[in-house]
């Protein structure tokens, strides 16, 4: 019925604009996200330092395309006029951070859970539903706040709930936590994403005229996507690298050393699950490697959830130094609209020469 509907009554096209679409600007943002996501993964991984190298050299070269295509083109994909405004990038970069720190930290928790707890993948998925419920209930007192003592002073509240999480996870997520523990951490993350969504999507659509819209609107969309995948790349690579560290340290130390081989301990390396499938072929050794594999997450985790907070603080101090405070950014959004409400300067026409007089 969906599909009959759509058919038949979603049109083609609603000429919402004439100007054409700026399609290199898009296959090299394209390019320039995929290249950085990658170079983030494999930048911690041993024997891949020459690919990691190559697809950087990428990112900066899609990066700087991108920029030089959006200052020429006619119609550009992202007008970065409207971009370089202060509310703009501020609130951008403010909620990347924000929506990359929740889908972090639900990418290394959930592997906490299940490989350090023992939970199941359905118990573990029920366990961060504290940060739906507290996202969901602190949203209304968002958008009271953000109404009544601006965006900047929202944003900042929603940073220090993500700060408490990852300080919890930082000092409380051991080996035998109990829940209480987890939840926690999970209903901080939840307020503090509830509280900066708000101000920084506001703040996006507020501070640019109505034919970019679409532009704030993608951008909203961008903190999510971009975000996750940044901190969720980052988070797991330092996750991956802190694990391996203190595995080879594990076998170096071990009195049954010259019984592992190459293969052997580059799969113990790899990651949990690898781990786990030597313990299954070496069931005479299973309890050492799983306990090995647990202490070894725990001390990469230690490196993640760091960084998470060296992120957060870093969003946390842009927003106090860059974003106005509540009558500035009211000033201000009033100058971008004043701004936008004038009509484009429509270049002055030559005079036409006149006629010469004939003699009569």
């Amino acid at each position: 019925m969906a599909l009959v509907l759509a058919l038949t009554c979603v049109p083609s096209h609603v000429n919402e604009t004439t100007e054409t679409v700026d399609h290199l600007g898009g296959v090299l943002s394209v390019v320039f996200v995929a290249a950085l996501v990658v170079t983030i993964n494999f930048a911690p991984v041993p024997g891949t330092g020459a690919l990691a190298l190559g697809t950087a050299l990428v990112t900066l070269a899609a990066g700087a395309g991108f920029f030089a295509r959006q200052r020429r083109a006619r119609s550009p994909l992202y007008d970065l006029h409207v971009a370089g405004r202060r509310i703009f990038w501020v609130a951008a970069v403010g909620g990347i951070i924000v929506f990359g720190s929740l889908m972090g930290a639900i990418f290394v928790g959930q592997q906490y859970l299940q490989d350090v707890l023992g939970y199941s993948p359905l118990r573990a998925g029920v366990a961060i539903l504290p940060a739906a419920v507290c996202m969901v209930g602190f949203a209304p007192l968002s958008a009271r706040l953000t109404h009544a003592l601006g965006s900047g002073f929202t944003l900042l509240s929603g940073y220090l709930f993500c700060l408490l999480s990852f300080l919890t996870m930082l000092a409380l997520w051991k080996q035998g936590s109990s829940y209480w523990v987890v939840g926690l951490a999970f209903a901080f993350l939840g307020a503090g994403v509830g509280l900066a969504g708000t101000p920084a999507s506001h703040s996006l659509t507020s501070s640019v005229p109505t034919r970019r819209a679409g532009m704030a609107s993608g951008t909203a969309d961008l903190q999510r996507d971009l975000g996750g995948a940044i901190m969720q790349s980052i988070l797991g690579a330092l996750l991956t690298a802190g694990y391996a560290s203190v595995i080879a340290k594990s076998v170096a130390s071990s009195p049954n050393r010259s019984k592992i081989t190459g293969s052997v301990q580059s799969q113990l390396e790899k990651s949990f699950a690898g781990a786990q499938q030597v313990a299954q072929r070496y069931p005479q050794y299973a309890s050492k490697i799983t306990a090995a594999a647990k202490s070894a997450f725990l001390a990469g985790d230690q490196w993640a959830y760091a960084a998470a907070i060296i992120g957060v603080l870093l969003g946390a101090a842009l927003v106090f130094f860059m974003f106005p405070r509540h009558e500035a950014e009211i000033a201000l959004l009033g100058r971008y609209q004043a701004e936008d409400s004038q009509p484009a300067a429509v270049p002055a026409r030559a005079p036409r020469p006149r006629a010469a007089h004939r003699k009569h």
